[in-house]
């Protein structure tokens, strides 16, 4: 069966995160059932991650087999017209039968926006933090995580998970407008809510309720207990999913 890799973004707002769930609205099924309606069989997707509630994809790539080949353009066309103004597919590429969207992702990339003052027309995608905040420090503390690996700290308590490591290879904040700044993360792969951890916790050093080596003990602890709240899922972006090139036919 010819495997293809779908590449969409969405706007989370209205969904439950990624993955089909019992009794409430998910990206997936969303997806799946526009496929099946489309296809006149049943159809599933295997994405490269599990969004969480409410939070937003730029780039989401899934995975998704078909009886024989398809024309991707036209696939494509009559999909994004069957799908909800919140759900895009930007393009349908073939894959050799044995990739898949999650295991074969080489690296991930996540913004997470935040606001130092009212903004009406970016208020559903950012978050708005009140007071002070010494971008420096925060920084400063982000740098450091580039020398961890069991990020423990920063991830839901309880999940399927064999192992909480992760390479992260960048995380800096940066300013872009006067009253806007962006978090942005690459690692290979990312636990249940690490980025709304990180930022919760990141924010608590920006504030000045802890200091950069305190931000460090809190990594090595391994308790999700020791770190910050979590910040809201909607100023969250899943940004890139990046893929060897051997993979594409």
């Amino acid at each position: 069966m010819p495997r293809y890799f779908i590449y969409l973004s969405y706007d989370g707002c209205n969904y439950h995160g990624w993955q089909i769930q019992p009794n409430a609205p998910t990206v997936q099924e969303t997806i799946e059932k526009a496929l099946t309606l489309l296809m006149r069989y049943p159809v599933s997707i295997t994405g490269a991650g599990r969004t969480d509630s409410g939070v937003n994809a730029s780039q989401m790539v899934a995975h998704v087999d078909f009886p024989e080949p398809i024309d991707t353009q036209q696939t494509t066309y009559r999909l994004n017209k069957m799908l909800p103004p919140d759900i895009a597919i930007h393009k349908i590429v073939e894959v050799r039968t044995d990739a898949h969207a999650r295991f074969d992702a080489t690296s991930r990339r996540y913004r997470y926006y935040i606001s130092t003052a009212k903004e009406p027309f970016s208020r559903r995608y950012s978050c708005r933090v009140m007071g002070d905040i010494d971008f420096e420090a925060m920084n400063n503390a982000a740098a450091t995580l580039l020398h961890y690996t069991d990020f423990t700290s920063f991830s839901k308590l309880h999940t399927d998970t064999k192992t909480n490591n992760c390479k992260v290879t960048s995380a800096q904040w940066r300013q872009v407008s006067p009253t806007q700044w962006v978090f942005e993360i690459e690692a290979d792969r990312f636990l249940r809510n690490m980025v709304r951890a990180i930022v919760g916790t990141l924010l608590m050093v920006g504030r000045g309720k802890i200091t950069l080596e305190r931000f460090k003990e809190i990594i090595e602890k391994k308790e999700r207990s020791e770190a910050g709240d979590s910040a809201m899922g909607q100023a969250l972006f899943l940004e890139e999913v990046k893929y060897p090139e051997e993979i594409f036919i």
